[in-house]
């Protein structure tokens, strides 16, 4: 199953988004435009779809609907907030899933639903509020993704949406995951090493040869990448360094590079096959700490991840190489664009004359550069006293 479509209005900076979601998405425009607002409507979806997450945590854990709510949101039904997404199953099966939700109107003003529906193949499976929610108005408390004996006809679109996966890595915190406390899944890097561990041991070397192939392109000096445990049974990941001596030296994360650990961990995910675990990758700013040449490589890496079978990956960026790449297409970046109204979204297929400029040899990076930079950026240093 892959995602198709996603739809927001009043979500954060977007009064109104409908973007079309191809397999490979980069997701571009200025600081605070709301890449990572985007990403964090999926992430939201799979909060609630996720067992112990819930309508109720996921708004909890952003600050409240005030914090959710876009800010330039003008009068949509009071405000509600929705999302839609649209995916696709086997067999091209259409799945069509709709969330709006407000604050109560009275008593403790929690999340409330407003309409939820789920259509397979144009029929519908789910329209709320049904009698039951006016029998029991506690129940639009709760999403039908978070309610087992309500989702037993569409359990395919709940597992989808719980597979989604946020990752923002953070070096720091894969060297030393005690300083991220102890919350479960993370999607900063903490539990990376226990993720390789837990991994079949076959399954496990078979990837971690690859990533050492891969890696060997950026960083030639390690090989023998391998998981090894300490005396206290906690996960290394560990390589060879080569230098003058002849066998080297071992490594591990503690010695890695922010750049060598952040390909690392992005060549790993990208190794799994579509499963229950890695069907959508939403990936925040994978250029950080890594040298031009290997950020024009990414979008090449995500296409190979896909004709293996691995996850569908949709990327925020601000990095001039990453659109470089010359088979990237047009449908392929979404262009965010801030204003008095919120962001509004265009993929680059809809920049006026694109077509014309790129026949002129300007490359996607050259033509969209103006769109996403400050505007006055280049008088920063002069205002600082």
């Amino acid at each position: 199953m892959r995602l198709t479509h996603l739809g927001l209005k009043n979500w954060r900076n977007f009064r109104s988004a409908d973007i079309d979601v191809v397999r490979r998405l980069f997701v571009v425009g200025p600081n605070a435009s709301g890449k990572s607002n985007l990403l964090d409507s999926l992430r939201f979806l799979s909060e609630i779809a996720t067992e112990g997450g819930g309508l109720q945590q996921a708004v909890r854990s952003r600050g409240g609907i005030s914090h959710v709510r876009c800010l330039a949101a003008r009068k949509f039904n009071s405000s509600r907030v929705a999302l839609h997404v649209g995916m696709e199953g086997p067999g091209e099966t259409s799945w069509d899933y709709r969330l709006e939700f407000s604050a109560e109107p009275r008593g403790r003003h929690r999340p409330s639903i407003t309409h939820e529906s789920v259509e397979r193949d144009g029929t519908a499976l789910l329209s709320r509020p049904d009698s039951s929610d006016e029998a029991d108005p506690e129940l639009l408390t709760q999403t039908a993704l978070e309610q087992v004996t309500t989702n037993r006809d569409f359990r395919e679109i709940v597992r989808f949406l719980q597979a989604v996966r946020y990752v923002h890595l953070v070096p720091q915190l894969i060297r030393e995951p005690d300083l991220g406390g102890d919350a479960g899944d993370s999607p900063f890097g903490r539990e990376f090493l226990s993720l390789i561990a837990g991994t079949a041991e076959k399954t496990r070397n078979r990837r971690l040869e690859a990533v050492n192939r891969a890696l060997n392109a950026a960083v030639p000096q390690l090989s023998d990448l391998k998981l090894v445990r300490d005396d206290s049974g906690r996960p290394h990941l560990q390589a060879r360094h080569q230098h003058w001596r002849p066998h080297g030296a071992i490594h591990d994360e503690r010695d890695f590079s922010d750049g060598t650990l952040r390909l690392m961990s992005l060549l790993w995910l990208l190794t799994g096959r579509s499963s229950a675990t890695n069907r959508v990758l939403l990936l925040e700013e994978p250029e950080l700490s890594l040298h031009s040449e290997i950020c024009r490589q990414l979008p090449s890496l995500f296409a190979q991840a896909l004709r293996r079978g691995g996850p569908q990956t949709i990327v925020s960026t601000h990095s001039d190489d990453v659109l470089a790449d010359p088979g990237l297409g047009l449908d392929e970046v979404v262009l965010l664009e801030p204003g008095e109204e919120g962001t509004t979204t265009r993929t680059a297929s809809d920049v006026p004359g694109i077509d014309d400029l790129l026949a002129a040899g300007h490359s996607l990076d050259e033509i969209l550069r103006p769109l996403t930079r400050p505007s006055e950026a280049a008088g920063m240093a002069r205002l600082v006293t």
